[in-house]
């Protein structure tokens, strides 16, 4: 069975083989110099071509015009190989235009980035962190003065507050010592006129 199909596939393609080699041999050579590629019409004028001893008889207007299509086709080739040049040419171009302007970016975008993270301080650019930084230790050494000033005050309110305690303690004092003076100097006063007015009777009698 598998024998007979064997066979039948050997028919089939032997057929389509030779119907194929017909029509090849039914194609002259003018139309195949119109209708092949390059290496078709070198194959069909080579084919189609007498025999002299082991040397090929090509006729005249075949190898013209087969040189004449070779001709063509290389210049369609040039053609295309010198657009495909320029192409490559224009991209190059274009690629070198595309980096130059990718490195224009990158730089900006650091320039931008360097900005951001840095910022002006006196005149001089620091970056953030480091401006936290300066800042931080201003604030503390704020904070450390204001605190100083602070005790200061305080202890100096402190002693404001004892050396107007103390005065007023003075006052007081003198203000008793200057009364008890009074106080005695009135007695003395009061005995001296005690004293005259004795010596005064005294004389009267």
């Amino acid at each position: 069975m598998k024998l007979l199909q064997y066979l039948l596939v050997l028919t089939i393609l032997f057929s389509f083989s030779s119907a194929l080699n017909a029509q090849q041999g039914n194609v002259t050579v003018e139309q195949a110099l119109k209708q092949q590629n390059i290496e078709g019409q070198f194959d069909i004028v080579i084919k189609k071509s007498g025999r002299y001893q082991e040397y090929k008889v090509i006729k005249q207007v075949w190898i013209n015009k087969l040189k004449a299509n070779v001709t063509d086709t290389l210049k369609t080739l040039e053609g295309k190989l010198n657009t495909t040049n320029q192409q490559i040419a224009d991209q190059k171009t274009t690629i070198t235009g595309l980096e130059a302007s990718l490195a224009k970016t990158n730089e900006d975008l650091a320039s931008v980035t360097q900005q951001k993270d840095s910022m002006g301080f006196f005149g001089a650019s620091v970056t953030k962190s480091s401006y936290k930084t300066i800042m931080w230790v201003i604030v503390g050494v704020l904070l450390a003065l204001l605190g100083f000033f602070i005790y200061k005050f305080k202890n100096s309110n402190a002693v404001t507050i004892q050396a107007k305690k103390a005065l007023t303690e003075t006052e007081e004092e003198f203000e008793d010592h200057r009364r008890r003076s009074l106080e005695r100097e009135q007695k003395v006063m009061r005995k001296l006129q005690d004293e005259i007015n004795k010596q005064r009777k005294a004389g009267a009698k």
